[in-house]
């Protein structure tokens, strides 16, 4: 699959590029990202160097689709469709700069790639699954904001860099509301 570029109303969310690495060592350097997120911890200049190929292949594969969300010329997070095993499910997941936090960027580009992913001219997903590792408060805001249902607690179901964490995981169906849900997390 050739990478696709997505807009919103402020954001255009494309491929990352080489261009893009300082910034995303720049974000990857604070300690939320590295706790609730995959990214390496600690988080060197060398796996931004790698991460832009590696997202250009798994674009070619078509299993896991990350877009830079660009806010202008800046960089504001990463966000992307993984886990696309041909299933019709697939797993939304998401970083955010800290300088792009708390302005609405990630629901705005999250609205945009969960069409794109449920539409026959995207990916044609049937369900998308959020997961967090328990604590990322505002991770799971988001995700209640764009409709997704929670749907329980994974014990010890993330892997993370202390072995395994607790998660929270929700999904949205492509014809469910998409109206904020209640969550008992939150």
């Amino acid at each position: 699959m050739e990478p696709v570029t997505l807009t919103t109303t402020r954001l255009e969310l494309s491929a990352p590029r080489e261009s893009d690495i300082d910034e995303i060592y720049e974000a990857c350097q604070d300690a939320d990202t590295q706790r609730y997120t995959t990214v390496p911890s600690p988080y060197a200049r060398a796996h931004a160097e790698e991460f832009v190929p590696r997202v250009a292949a798994q674009w070619a594969e078509g299993v896991h689709l990350t877009w830079a969300m660009r806010e202008g010329p800046d960089l504001a997070g990463m966000i992307g469709l993984y886990r696309l095993d041909g299933t019709g499910a697939g797993e939304i997941g998401y970083w955010v700069s800290p300088w792009s936090r708390r302005r609405g960027l990630l629901v705005e580009a999250a609205r945009r790639v969960i069409d794109w992913g449920f539409s026959a001219e995207g990916t044609g997903l049937q369900r998308i699954e959020w997961r967090a590792v328990v604590g990322n408060v505002g991770s799971a805001r988001a995700a209640r904001a764009l409709g997704f249902r929670y749907e329980g607690l994974l014990r010890a179901g993330l892997p993370s860099k202390q072995g395994r964490d607790d998660g929270w995981i929700a999904g949205l169906l492509a014809d469910d509301d998409r109206t904020p849900q209640a969550w008992p997390i939150l």
